[in-house]
């Protein structure tokens, strides 16, 4: 960062000064309290000011968690979004020692407040902000700590996520690359927004320090090594990666480069807004039949390969809310009536690729309605389903090596699915 911080503070409700760390010097907490005091009787809502105010050459960064007050000053030019990151980071960690940060639970503990602002920035720096290290030596009984104490590795070196020494009989790597495609559908089927939302979720079970390596296929990096590939290449946009990616590596080569966290973590999320095609299309046509009773024929038709098939599948059909004795045919599946959803539900466990079915569904409706009755709202059809072995991006996995020097075996599983997100279309 380009700056550093001058001090900590942490404020209560009304910003008194309940705790401050100085670390350069040059900002008071007289000043600090009494600007913040200002600040809060000034604004009838202090976030509609925001997180950030620069005053008198000094810059007060803040959040608010439950009823305390966390605070950054500085009077450089200091990386706000880095300063913001790091005051979250500082509230989980003393969610992690102390169960609920508030006002009452950092008057019990201040020695360890101490003891972690101490750890986690040094000379106005951030510096170590994970729970699991630092738990690791700064204990919440200081006095149980021994004077020979060492901290961990993952401190002293650059990988700060994964401890050392770490051992399984068997390595094995779960990948899991899930979509979720979100979509929204006018009454004249055209397609209003459309984008897909995807994640690299790993869970790494491997011993030591590996280093893993995950190809993809990646338009860039396929011209650039100028290979003629059977399948399609993608476009990677708005990517953001896991603070175990090397960037630099990244940036130059497009190599995925990375020593695992032990357990699960998302390695990466994008996404992409990109014209597609409704993998399952609904249509419905509703009548009215005067003020006795309502019919409706909705049709389910699935626009994927047909070796592939959905699961799960469910369609929200919403109906009348004074919609009484339904009647419901379905040529595959079951369907529910949701009165308190106003709904008709209609689940089908598998739909293949390629395949159409209906559902036909008669309410009765009360012959007499208020004159001052609510409309009927014009809610969507909503649709949740999910399709595995399948992702609609085109993504691939082209490899996914891990490397040690013990050179072990290691079993990579990887895994495909679509899923829907906001997936509606509108009946008007």
């Amino acid at each position: 960062m380009a700056g550093a911080v001058s001090a900590l503070f942490i404020l209560d409700i009304k910003g008194r000064c309940l705790l401050s760390r100085h670390y350069r010097g040059d900002i008071s907490s007289v000043d600090a309290e009494r600007f913040f005091t200002k600040l809060l009787e000034n604004e009838e809502d202090i976030e509609s000011q925001g997180p950030i105010v620069f005053d008198s050459g000094v810059s007060h960064i803040f959040i608010q968690h439950n009823n305390v007050y966390l605070m950054a000053v500085s009077r450089q030019n200091c990386n706000v979004a880095s300063l913001i990151v790091f005051l979250h980071r500082l509230a989980s960690v003393f969610e992690y020692y102390f169960g609920e940060l508030e006002e009452e639970s950092l008057r019990d503990n201040f020695v360890v407040v101490y003891e972690l602002l101490d750890e986690m920035m040094d000379f106005g720096y951030p510096q170590y902000t994970e729970a699991m290290i630092l738990s690791e030596f700064i204990k919440t009984d200081a006095y149980k700590l021994e004077v020979t104490q060492r901290p961990p590795m993952a401190v002293t070196n650059a990988v700060s996520w994964r401890n050392e020494g770490i051992y399984y009989k068997k390595n094995e790597v779960f990948l899991d690359v899930i979509e979720s495609l979100n979509i929204l559908i006018n009454s004249n089927r055209q397609i209003l927004r459309s984008e897909v939302v995807g994640a690299l979720k790993m869970r790494a079970c491997v011993s030591g320090m590996p280093e893993c390596k995950l190809g993809l296929n990646d338009r860039v990096i396929m011209d650039a090594q100028s290979r003629a590939t059977k399948g399609k290449s993608i476009d990677l946009e708005d990517i953001r990666f896991h603070q175990c990616v090397r960037l630099a590596r990244f940036e130059t080569d497009r190599t995925i480069s990375f020593i695992p966290p032990d357990g699960s973590f998302d390695l990466m999320t994008y996404r992409l807004s990109t014209q597609v095609k409704p993998l399952i299309w609904v249509e419905a046509q509703v009548e009215r039949h005067a003020r006795s009773r309502i019919e409706m024929l909705v049709k389910a038709r699935s626009q994927f390969r047909e070796r592939s098939n959905a699961t799960n599948v469910q369609i929200e059909i919403p109906v009348p809310s004074d919609a009484t004795k339904p009647i419901v045919r379905t040529s595959m599946g079951s369907a529910s009536y949701a009165p308190e959803q106003d709904s008709l539900i209609w689940r089908i466990r598998t739909f293949p690729g390629d395949k159409e079915y209906m559902l036909g569904a008669e309410f009765k409706l009360p012959s007499v309605t208020y004159e001052d009755a609510t409309p009927d709202k014009k809610a969507p059809i909503r649709v949740k389903f999910e399709i595995p072995y399948f992702t609609i991006s085109g993504i691939q996995v082209r490899h996914l090596k891990v490397i040690e020097k013990s050179a072990y075996q290691t079993l990579p599983w990887v895994r495909y699915i679509t899923m829907a997100g906001e997936y509606e279309i509108r009946l008007h």
